[in-house]
C-alpha cells in the first residue's frame, strides 16, 4: 500500500535566501514548485544546483532544447520521478509543440517519431541512468557519428544532472504538481 504521507516533510516557510526563486515560480507556474520546499533545507546547494540547470539550459548549448527535454523526460521516467515527469513532459511538450513525443517517449524503440539523431542520445541516456552504465563501443561510435565531443561532454552533464534530481525527488517521494496534463492521465 502507497504512503501519501512524506516520511521527510516539505518546508512550509522558505528561508529568505529562496524568495526570488519562489516568488519567479509562483509568477510563472502559479506555485512554487514541489522539490523547491525540500531542497529549501539547503539553499547553497540549491543555488548551486539552478545555476548548473541554467548552465545546461543556456542558449548557446550545442544541443537543441527540444533535445534536452526528451533526455530529461525519458531519464525521469527510469528514475520514476513524478515531479520530473510531470515538469519535464511540460517542458518537451512546449519545445515540441505537440504532445506526440511526450506520449511516445516511454516506448520510443518502438516509435516513429524519433529522429536517428533523438534515438540514438535516448539510448545514451539510457545506457548513462543504467547502474552500473552501460555505455559500449557502438554506441559511442553512433554518438560521435551524431554529436561532436563538446555535445557528448554537454549531453553526459545534462543526463548526470537530471539522474541527481530524479533521484533526489523519488527518494523522497516529492509529488507531482500537475503541470502537464497528458490524455488518459491525472496527476491529482
Amino acid at each position: 500500500m502507497k504512503n501519501d504521507s512524506p516520511w521527510v516533510a516539505p518546508l512550509q516557510q522558505l528561508p529568505v535566501s529562496l524568495k526570488p526563486i519562489a516568488a519567479m515560480q509562483q509568477k510563472h507556474y502559479g506555485a512554487v514548485l514541489n522539490p523547491t520546499r525540500w531542497w529549501g533545507r539547503m539553499p547553497r546547494l540549491f543555488w548551486l544546483v539552478a545555476l548548473f540547470v541554467g548552465f545546461l539550459e543556456r542558449r548557446r548549448s550545442p544541443l537543441v532544447p527540444e533535445l534536452r527535454a526528451l533526455l530529461m523526460t525519458r531519464i525521469s521516467q527510469v528514475c520514476h520521478c513524478d515531479f520530473c515527469i510531470d515538469a519535464n513532459s511540460l517542458r518537451l511538450a512546449e519545445r515540441s509543440g505537440a504532445m506526440d513525443k511526450v506520449l511516445a517517449v516511454a516506448n520510443w524503440r518502438d516509435s516513429a517519431l524519433f529522429t536517428q539523431q533523438e534515438r540514438v542520445a535516448l539510448a545514451y541516456a539510457d545506457a548513462v541512468t543504467a547502474t552500473p552504465p552501460q555505455v559500449d563501443e557502438a554506441l559511442k561510435a553512433e554518438l560521435s557519428a551524431y554529436f561532436s565531443a563538446e555535445a557528448i561532454s554537454e549531453m553526459t552533464a545534462l543526463i548526470a544532472f537530471q539522474n541527481l534530481s530524479a533521484r533526489f525527488n523519488a527518494a523522497l517521494a516529492i509529488p507531482s504538481q500537475g503541470l502537464c496534463q497528458r490524455p488518459g492521465k491525472s496527476d491529482a
